[in-house]
């Protein structure tokens, strides 16, 4: 801002009758560099803020007590670094006297005090009746060195230094801007703080001045001192405090590292079956191993293996192995019994006991001798909180210990490292799931077949317990479905042909035993028929018969087609 060549305010010497004003600007030209280098549209908002700069002392006028900005002519200069309310300048009131009393021995009209100034002065020179000989010595020897300077630099210093008590001492009704100033108000909170002089004089003993606050009289340190110092500061290292910077940095990790499992960030895999006609969140819910995208979460922190089901199950098969599951099932035994209605929590405090902690119990699990006698105390008067402590050592142990093991152990590496399986392996399954990716386009095969064999308003329910009849139709020689259905259909042949793989045979043998049990269980009605008609009339024979089960018992070489069909919903 005072750098004229880079575009700073300009600042000159300005000449006038008989004299020179050296190193002035005018209240216009500060007020245009605000509007123009801090993009500011309002000329009252860059006076508002020029007034803010000078009632701080940065920027003050030659002519005037008050600290203010004026979008005119006026003359301002710029305040000597040396003197910037930032050097935290504290001055005592002897250093005003000092400054007061040199003004008096210069017979100069610009140098003549205010009538606040003089009756300050006069209250100091009565407070300071004893030392007033010191300070008048003082003051005579500034005027000395003041006079061997040059005669411009003198008038420039000598404003600078009005300019710097209009702000500590500024004229009555003005706004003392240093007065709550958090610098002072520590300063009031420490009295053994020394304060800093302008002139190089300290206050030897409390002052009386109204003008200013007295301060406290300094102490030598005591040995009290130090040992309650001591004690601070050790409690300053045990306290917990982060930097923002390690903050936000600790934010945006857990943000990157979480971000794919946000659908508001991430779509969400698979799609949901109830808004697209994408149905693979029922295979994956209906499948027995876990999705890497699952069980990659579990490496995150233990508690995303606590959450999860399926990895809690994991966690488990996992201590089994190592002969330490009770530390997990008491853990979720407690977890269970603060969701116990009130009445049934005594009877499970007494069956967690006998079971983890008494004496001789048949999963015992190991605490250390403070928690267990917390819990032993705990048990007398069971609540649903009697365990925490135990559970809280038990959470620890497992934390610290058995999870970092379940991370490096095989079975989460290979779930962890798990890949798609090939096509020629995707037979082994034995479940009926195996059909719900595609049957839709078989349904819609067959609506399209059998058009106008249903009423209108039938309705045809996709939720996940409408599947529930499974179809066996015996095919023509030779008779293959059509292409958009193959990927709903599956041939399974009971004897082995020439050249397939030995693999099939128990792919059959697999099927078989599914349609066994779930008859069995009594889940199908099986229903045999000697015929299902020929592939023409085919969309509508298995619309007339989506309520039972088909079975052509006989063998031989003959292709059969094994379907599944959802159930209509008959008007």
């Amino acid at each position: 801002m005072q750098d004229d060549k880079t575009g700073g305010v300009p600042i000159r010497t300005v000449k006038s009758f008989l004299s020179k004003v050296p190193s002035v600007t005018t209240g216009t030209d500060i007020v245009q560099w605000l509007m123009k280098n801090l993009s500011i549209e309002d000329p009252g908002e860059a006076i508002h803020l020029g007034s803010l700069i000078a009632a701080q002392g940065y920027i003050f006028p030659i002519s005037d007590h008050v600290l203010t900005m004026k979008d005119d002519g006026t003359f301002y200069r710029f305040q000597a670094p040396y003197f910037w309310p930032s050097n935290c300048w504290e001055p005592e009131n002897t250093d005003y006297a000092i400054y007061l009393c040199k003004r008096t021995m210069q017979n100069k009209a610009r140098l003549e005090l205010a009538d606040y100034e003089a009756e300050n002065l006069a209250r100091l020179q009565r407070a300071f009746a004893r030392k007033w000989e010191f300070i008048f010595m003082q003051a005579e020897a500034q005027v000395k060195i003041d006079r061997k300077k040059d005669k411009t630099e003198r008038k420039i210093l000598d404003s600078q230094e009005r300019a710097f008590w209009d702000v500590h001492r500024p004229v009555p009704g003005c706004v003392n801007t240093t007065e709550m100033d958090i610098r002072k108000c520590r300063r009031l909170k420490n009295p053994q703080k020394v304060k800093k002089s302008v002139y190089g004089v300290t206050e030897e003993s409390q002052s009386q001045s109204p003008v200013h606050i007295p301060s406290q009289p300094i102490r030598k340190t005591t040995k009290d001192d130090i040992r309650k110092q001591i004690t601070f500061l050790n409690a300053q290292i045990d306290r917990h405090c982060l930097k923002m910077s390690k903050v936000a940095e600790s934010l945006i990790a857990y943000t990157e590292q979480y971000a794919e499992y946000d659908p508001f960030v991430t779509p969400a895999e698979p799609a949901n079956p109830w808004v697209s006609d994408d149905i693979t969140l029922w295979d994956v819910e209906m499948s027995k191993e876990p999705s890497q995208q699952r069980v990659k979460r579990w490496g995150f922190s233990f508690d995303e293996v606590l959450k999860d089901q399926v990895g809690r199950d994991q966690f488990l098969r996992f201590l089994e192995s190592e002969f330490s599951s009770e530390n997990l099932r008491f853990w979720l035994a407690v977890q269970d019994l603060k969701k116990q209605p009130l009445q049934d929590v005594a009877k499970r405090v007494e069956e967690i006991w006998q079971e983890f902690l008494a004496p001789g119990a048949p999963s015992a699990i190991n605490l250390d001798s403070h928690s267990y006698e917390i819990t032993s105390h705990n048990v007398k008067d069971g609540g649903r909180y009697t365990f925490e402590d135990a559970q809280e050592h038990i959470y620890k142990l497992m934390k610290s210990d058995s999870y970092a093991r379940f991370l490096r152990s095989n079975a989460y590496q290979d779930l962890l490292q798990a890949k798609k399986k090939p096509e020629s392996e995707q037979g082994r399954r034995t479940s009926l799931e195996k059909f719900t990716r595609s049957v839709l386009l078989f349904e819609r095969w067959i609506c399209k077949r059998a058009s106008g064999s249903h009423c209108s308003r039938c309705t045809l329910t996709t939720q996940p317990q409408a599947w529930a009849y499974v179809l066996l139709v015996r095919g023509q020689e030779g008779w293959t479905p059509p292409s958009t259905a193959l990927g709903a259909v599956w041939w399974v042949h009971l004897l082995q042909l020439p050249g397939k793989k030995a693999i099939e045979l128990y792919h059959k043998i697999n099927w078989l035993r599914t349609i066994a049990d779930l008859k069995k269980k009594k889940k199908i009605q099986i229903s045999p028929v000697k015929h299902c008609g020929s592939h023409a009339a085919l969309g509508h024979e298995l619309i007339l018969l989506c309520r039972r089960l088909l079975l052509c018992a006989e063998g031989g070489r003959a292709a059969w087609v094994l379907v599944m069909w959802p159930r209509w919903r008959v008007c």
